[in-house]
């Protein structure tokens, strides 16, 4: 995968105005030297959910035009699945299995390596849920997923509102773990899994306290900003989507530095060979750009 370099000189000038206006030293960058956003693929619907399988090939989706698509570790791009049921966020879970957050069909999916298809949730307690956007595995095999309602056209809604969960390990049980957000949508935990962090697209990210029983306590403002998907890097430090591009703040909750990008990003994530490469999707395209830390390792 080739990426944009320019002459040093432009180099230094460009990324001592960028840390001059972010307040930080060319020694502590999280953006590798010379590297610029590019522009990998266009012509998209709405591009979301980028999530790297263990070779680093990043799978994201195409919501309106209901595909899963794949850009491959020698920067080739493919067709995973058709007729995705709107999926919006995606992850794997630890036997390789692609979960997919069906926003149009309302339920979450699991796609084996071979396509097929299950049902993992699609109700709670008895009734159908909104619109799952995002999801996260923890260290035991279960995952958080938020459920608020975008676009759906279903109202009233059968839920009591957008709202998180928290499926079991063996995903039989399925709990409600917050219940006083306004419309809930990127979700992402710490490194050491007894952070969560969720975006409330109101305009704030909040942390909760991860409990043994993986319910959630003493929730706190960590942004004042709102923010479609997020990612962690290897150092923990979370990254936002949000205008101008992605915002990312230290795990004390320090904004570190901005990455502009052409178009509004709505989701990010590492992949690539080596895992350093940020992609971005940003509404129509998928951009990537180079950094000096690696993605969280998965659970």
């Amino acid at each position: 995968m080739k990426y944009i370099i320019h002459k040093q000189n432009r180099i230094l000038a460009l990324v001592a105005l960028s840390f001059v206006c972010c307040g930080l030293s060319s020694a502590e960058s999280l953006i590798a030297p010379g590297s610029e956003v590019e522009k990998l693929h266009g012509e998209f619907g709405f591009i979301e959910g980028p999530v790297a399988d263990a070779e680093g090939n990043v799978y994201f989706s195409d919501i309106p035009n209901n595909r899963t698509h794949v850009w491959s570790i020698d920067g080739k791009l493919s067709t995973f699945r058709e007729d995705t049921g709107g999926a919006n966020g995606l992850n794997f879970d630890r036997d390789g299995n692609l979960l997919a957050c069906e926003g149009a069909a309302q339920r979450i999916t699991s796609i084996d390596p071979q396509g097929k298809v299950s049902v993992v949730v699609d109700s709670y307690d008895g009734k159908r849920l909104n619109s799952p956007n995002d999801l996260w595995f923890d260290a035991k095999g279960g995952f958080y997923f938020t459920d608020p309602n975008y676009g759906s056209g279903r109202l009233p809604l059968e839920q009591d509102g957008e709202h998180v969960y928290y499926v079991s390990p063996d995903r039989s049980n399925v709990t409600r773990v917050v219940d006083d957000m306004k419309k809930p949508n990127g979700v992402v935990g710490s490194l050491d899994g007894k952070k969560l962090y969720v975006a409330d697209t109101s305009g704030q990210v909040f942390v909760f306290d991860v409990n043994d029983d993986a319910t959630l306590s003493n929730k706190k403002l960590f942004a004042p900003q709102g923010s479609d998907g997020m990612t962690l890097d290897e150092r923990g430090n979370l990254y936002l989507t949000w205008l101008p591009g992605v915002t990312i703040y230290s795990p004390d909750g320090e904004e570190l530095e901005v990455i502009k990008v052409p178009e509004m990003p709505a989701n990010v994530g590492f992949g690539g060979p080596g895992g350093n490469t940020l992609f971005i999707t940003a509404r129509t395209s998928l951009y990537a750009i180079q950094m000096n830390v690696k993605g969280y390792p998965r659970n």
